[in-house]
């Protein structure tokens, strides 16, 4: 029996097919995390695997955000499964039960921690030694702790206890259990790139949580002579508890250094290996002692920013018949049953939805997009008031949309050719008797003067933002100036007027002092080689400004091949 975990960043990832790439990692149980896919959005082509049955859970809160799956071929379908930890979500028959102490949570902490699709959990028969037994596999994407939302680290932490509960209550009840996935926690120091002074690691929440979770005395021994420091601080975290599970990769390689599960893809680690190890199988005590034969990671295998983890049992699996209820080949949209239409119709608790909406994550893509697309700038909205007042039917009443015009955008030079001879006379007149008697002595006669022009000639570049050279537009709007009707003739270009190099040389000018682009890189001190330019997003004094650093991938200190600690802001005005 081989089971394999992964976080994809997006079921997407399968670029060459969902199939190939689950045979290509030759597994009979395989959990995925992070699919960032929702019902609406799940397609059969991923959903129905041929040889395998699947198992979803999907966020109800956000679209595009975690997510996981389990793919079991169809030699290991297994003989229970369910949705979530808090047992909320199971409203079918074949589910896995035992649900543990959830005495510690309030229902609404409950709902919240099984809203955000973070757990699939399946129970196989197996065959042990001539005896049959019950293995339950419990796929789990655990949150991540953003340090600019202090309330993210309660909800990891509240997750860790419900998981906790959940997989002792079902290793009570007499099954076997894995509880594998991202856990987003690396462990110990050998399990980190660039782990910090011993004691501010150690007191990590997290850690402190796994050092409980997790059983460490056959560990302490074989990773005593690697971290001698650290593990008296991990054997006495939880003296009473003692942890019932094993990490079975430190259970096969208790010694291994640089065996990182994820890598930033924004700097480029993986290049350097410069990563964390936070993607896990755990087993309980027994298992890990008496099934388990290996484990190991795959590093090789890229298409996500985290990499594959695998392990495997000597005992061999049990196929149930058919697949249990919750299985994806059953939902309505996959079985081949056609749907009633009471069913696009169900009743709605409307405090549900307003509840939902005010629990909803920050930072959603979805919600910034909306707000764009509904308010893009405030630039647009002097446009907007003209139209309105040249409309007839432009009032529209509170509460609704205005239609959008149904005819396509028009290409921007559409907005320099010359108007129709049937616009002419309305605008000659006047034109004339203003250049005349004034000699365009404020810029609002300056502008309409050069509309004129601009509508019997072809327009220059220092033409088309009179208003920016007020000094040039007067020498202009005059030398336009003509007692002969004007030629109507849209395809005639007007000859060019005074000194055309020199407004089109200030005309530059005025535009690249406007919008410079980037300044030039330096080059930084170790590797004497261009740096990137990067901008500051997180909140606080310094965001929005820009910065210079080495270009060069993100990695330890001692690597010479790796990033160097130069850094430079950028100037104002540069």
């Amino acid at each position: 029996m081989k089971i394999v975990t992964w976080n994809i960043n997006g079921i997407r990832t399968f670029r060459g097919g969902i199939k190939k790439a689950l045979d290509s990692l030759d597994a009979d149980i395989i959990c995925v995390q992070e699919t960032k896919v929702t019902r609406d959005l799940l397609d059969e082509r991923t959903a129905i695997v041929d040889g395998y049955n699947s198992y979803f859970s999907f966020s109800r809160g956000r679209s595009g955000y975690s997510g996981v799956s389990t793919y079991c071929k169809d030699s290991a379908t297994p003989c229970a499964a369910e949705e979530g930890l808090t047992g909320l979500l199971t409203h079918h028959e074949g589910a896995v039960g035992c649900y543990g102490d959830q005495s510690e949570f309030c229902s609404e902490e409950l709902q919240l921690l099984d809203n955000e699709g973070r757990t699939v959990i399946t129970r196989h028969r197996v065959m042990c030694q001539d005896k049959e037994q019950t293995v339950t596999v419990i796929n789990v994407y655990c949150p991540r702790a953003d340090p600019e939302k202090p309330e993210r680290k309660q909800f990891k932490l509240q997750f860790y206890k419900l998981l906790q509960s959940r997989a002792e209550a079902i290793l009570k009840d007499g099954s076997h259990v894995i509880v594998l996935g991202d856990v987003n926690t690396s462990h110990r120091q050998i399990d980190h790139c660039d782990p910090s002074d011993i004691e501010d690691f150690v007191v990590n929440p997290g850690r402190k949580w796994l050092n409980g979770f997790l059983h460490s005395g056959g560990q302490t021994e074989e990773t005593n002579e690697e971290e001698p420091k650290e593990e008296p601080e991990v054997t006495s975290s939880d003296p009473v508890h003692g942890g019932k599970f094993v990490d079975t990769f430190r259970h096969f390689h208790p010694t291994r250094t640089s065996a990182f599960t994820c890598w930033s893809t924004m700097t480029g680690a993986r290049q350097t290996n410069y990563g964390t190890r936070i993607d896990y199988i755990f087993a309980d005590c027994q298992l890990a002692k008496e099934q388990f034969v290996a484990a190991d990671i795959m590093p090789e295998v890229e298409g996500s920013d985290h990499c594959p983890v695998w392990g495997k049992l000597s005992c061999s699996l049990l196929p149930s018949s058919k697949p249990p209820p919750f299985c994806t080949c059953y939902l309505p949209e996959f079985a081949g049953k056609q749907q009633k239409l009471s069913r696009f119709f169900a009743k709605v608790d409307q405090k549900t939805i307003q509840s939902e909406h005010r629990e909803a994550l920050p930072g959603s893509q979805e919600e910034e997009e909306l707000r764009e697309n509904l308010k893009p700038s405030g630039a647009g909205n002097a446009s907007g008031k003209k139209r309105l007042l040249t409309t007839s039917d432009s009032v529209v009443p509170k509460g609704k949309k205005a239609k959008t015009c149904p005819k396509p955008q028009g290409s921007l030079l559409s907005f320099f050719k010359p108007k129709l001879p049937t616009a002419a006379p309305s605008t000659k007149a006047p034109e004339k008797k203003t250049l005349g008697t004034d000699k365009v002595t404020s810029s609002q006669n300056s502008q309409k003067a050069c509309t004129t022009s601009k509508d019997t000639s072809s327009v220059t570049s220092s033409e088309t933002v009179p208003e920016l050279l007020d000094d040039a537009s007067p020498k202009l709007c005059t030398s336009m100036k003509s007692d002969k009707p004007m030629n109507l003739k849209p395809l005639t270009p007007a000859p060019d007027v005074g000194q055309p190099g020199a407004k089109k040389g200030a005309s530059l000018g005025f535009w690249k002092s406007v919008l410079h682009g980037p300044p030039p890189p330096p080059s930084c001190k170790v590797h004497r080689e261009p740096c990137v330019l990067r901008t500051v997003k997180k909140e606080g004094p310094n965001m929005g400004k820009q910065f210079f650093v080495c270009a060069r991938p993100q990695g330890h200190a001692s690597n010479p091949d790796a990033r160097c600690s130069f850094f430079a802001w950028v100037e104002k005005g540069k």
